[in-house]
């Protein structure tokens, strides 16, 4: 398959492996187009092609594969770290749990920007408004009904600890990991973004604004945060590219979190 001819690769499980070589020696032809897509056609039974080889051993040992990449987290602006992690279901659900949603009938569903109910339908739960400008790049503004809050006022009358909705999704990571303490199914999810480096970022944060590595490491952050078989191969190309120093040295940490419990890491670099 491209410049690789008569290679045999041996890629021991349950360590952290770097693949690399001068730019266009084959490090990425081997590990996306040919080995990731012929786990994920054996695994998953995708119907993807993957690049030619003759055979690949050991997959009975693989129940998983995921590559962690560089690219935006969700396909809009209205993804965000809370959501993208899962901790937004929990959280809404809190809120819909309170003395006052209960009165007033309204359920997780109502804490949700997107759909309708408790959402600023002004901006649709967005809250920015697009001004089309023809000729020149559209201009993004705050919605004037809602303030930016992506909520109507009935929905922002629900508090929880003298905090509604919006004011949750405008905390920093840090601030949510002592804010929601008591509740573990939240503080486990939060926990991982803070282990990550990602303290400094805020719940609802959209997925625009967040950098290559930052959306690397809130994927990462999704994965630790779920229960591991210990038979994942996590697959990922340059992680380090435009990361300071000290942000290598947390992403290392968490890719070493990954491997300390049976997975594989297998690194381009």
């Amino acid at each position: 398959q491209y410049n690789l001819k008569s290679i045999d690769v041996s890629i021991p499980l349950g360590t952290f492996t770097c693949i690399t070589g001068v730019s266009g020696s084959g490090k990425s032809t081997l590990v996306e187009e040919t080995l990731y897509k012929a786990l994920i056609r054996k695994i998953y039974k995708s119907r993807v092609r993957s690049g030619d080889y003759d055979k690949i051993e050991g997959i009975e040992n693989i129940d998983k594969v995921i590559i962690i990449d560089q690219l935006p987290i969700g396909r809009t602006s209205r993804s965000n770290p809370a959501t993208y992690t899962g901790a937004f279901t929990p959280i809404r659900e809190i809120f819909s749990r309170t003395k006052e949603a209960r009165i007033r009938g309204y359920k997780a569903g109502r804490f949700s920007f997107n759909v309708r109910g408790g959402r600023c339908e002004a901006c649709q739960g967005g809250g920015i408004v697009k001004i089309e400008m023809y000729f020149l790049p559209d201009v993004y503004i705050p919605c004037e009904i809602c303030k930016g809050q992506r909520f109507n006022r009935e929905t922002l009358d629900i508090k929880y600890k003298s905090k509604n909705i919006a004011q949750v999704l405008d905390m920093t990571v840090e601030e949510a990991l002592g804010f929601f303490a008591a509740i573990p199914t939240i503080k486990r999810k939060l926990q991982t973004l803070y282990d990550v480096g990602l303290g400094y970022i805020k719940l609802g944060q959209s997925a625009s604004t967040l950098s290559g590595g930052e959306a690397q490491r809130v994927k990462l952050a999704k994965e630790l945060s779920t229960k591991s078989t210990g038979r994942t191969i996590y697959l990922l190309d340059e992680p380090t590219t435009g990361l300071h120093f000290d942000d290598v040295k947390k992403l290392l940490n968490v890719l070493d979190r990954l491997v300390n419990t049976g997975n594989t890491v297998l690194v381009i670099e």
